[in-house]
């Protein structure tokens, strides 16, 4: 059995998905809708699907069981709540949406129509993460000091002048943080724990966009742990993220497809073979150029989605992990913007 989906965009991710989906035997990609109309069609045509002139037409079709959305960030609730009325299950790429408040009504919208949600952070599903999650779970790290990350990422004034919505409050919903360290901060978050405190400073130092291209902040866990994050789209030439983890047993430090520490007091036999398999990158990531990535964690995704609909098993990661990041992103965002300590609400 294979889920008939549907893509709502026609930019340069969705062309990611679409192919994603072409190689999964669970999956069936059925069209694409965007509201420029000749853009639907070029995709469509590449892909030897249909193409839809409206989205009512788009949302009518019951071949189409869910859908993924790869839209401008701040429009991700315009068409995910009209996705979810209509019964269609939602794969939405980061972010979910720029504010808490629009998540939770993304989240409200879709546990009332009973349709599934998932929001696109495809790192958690390289193999780096899974073996850190695992670490962390079986308690290798003993108490946690140190959770930190860093992103010192490179992007050229094309690719914020090239677009009408990159760069901007309104519909990016932040910059450098927002847009391409939201991954990082997720995996900060599914590893180490919720948020207590956090203050931060930011800046738009090389570009001239709304939002910034530069931000530090310091954090305070919940576990009593401590730690910085670091995000820059303005260090040339553009370098892998990078993030660590240190506990009173155990570190590690990781980038996309690589670890280059992995040590722990309780040495097993195992270790030496991970350093040894994962001391090597894979592919370069996305610190040069946006699409310098690959689509394997994507593929795993969209899949996980298909099999939860065919199967009635759980998703992987749900709508609430998505609001997550949101919440010590807005966080992040209003430490900065005040020059105060933000913090989180417990519960």
């Amino acid at each position: 059995m294979a889920v008939g989906f549907g893509i709502i965009g026609a930019g340069m991710i969705a062309e990611m998905h679409a192919k994603s989906m072409q190689e999964l035997e669970n999956v069936q990609l059925i069209g694409f809708y965007d509201k420029n109309f000749a853009a639907a069609e070029k995709r469509a045509a590449q892909f030897n699907v249909r193409a839809y002139a409206s989205f009512e037409e788009f949302l009518a079709d019951s071949a189409i069981q869910a859908v993924t959305i790869a839209t401008p960030s701040g429009m991700h609730g315009s068409v995910a709540i009209p996705a979810a009325r209509a019964g269609k299950h939602i794969l939405c790429e980061k972010p979910l949406e720029i504010t808490l408040e629009k998540c939770d009504e993304i989240i409200r919208e879709c546990e009332k129509n009973n349709v599934l949600l998932s929001p696109v952070f495809q790192s958690r599903f390289s193999k780096p993460v899974q073996l850190v999650r695992k670490a962390m779970g079986e308690g290798r790290f003993g108490r946690m000091v140190l959770a930190s990350a860093q992103m010192r990422w490179y992007r050229e004034a094309s690719y914020y002048s090239g677009s009408n919505w990159r760069g901007t409050w309104d519909l990016d919903g932040g910059g450098a943080l927002m847009n391409q360290a939201i991954h990082m901060i997720d995996l900060l978050i599914h590893i180490n724990g919720a948020p207590e405190e956090v203050f931060a400073f930011s800046g738009t130092l090389t570009h001239s966009i709304e939002v910034e291209d530069n931000l530090c902040a310091t954090v305070k866990y919940r576990n009593g742990s401590f730690g910085t994050i670091e995000v820059s789209t303005s260090c040339a030439p553009g370098f892998p993220r990078r993030l660590e983890f240190s506990g009173s047993t155990g570190s590690v430090a990781f980038g996309d497809s690589t670890i280059t520490r992995w040590e722990f007091a309780d040495s097993r036999p195992e270790d030496e073979i991970i350093r040894q398999e994962l001391e090597h990158p894979t592919d370069a990531g996305g610190g040069s150029a946006p699409m310098n990535i690959n689509a394997n964690g994507h593929r795993s995704q969209i899949s996980d989605l298909a099999d939860s609909i065919i199967n009635g098993t759980p998703l992987y990661l749900d709508g609430k992990e998505g609001r997550r990041a949101i919440e010590l992103i807005t966080g992040i965002y209003e430490s900065a913007r005040t020059g105060k300590p933000y913090f989180f609400r417990r519960g």
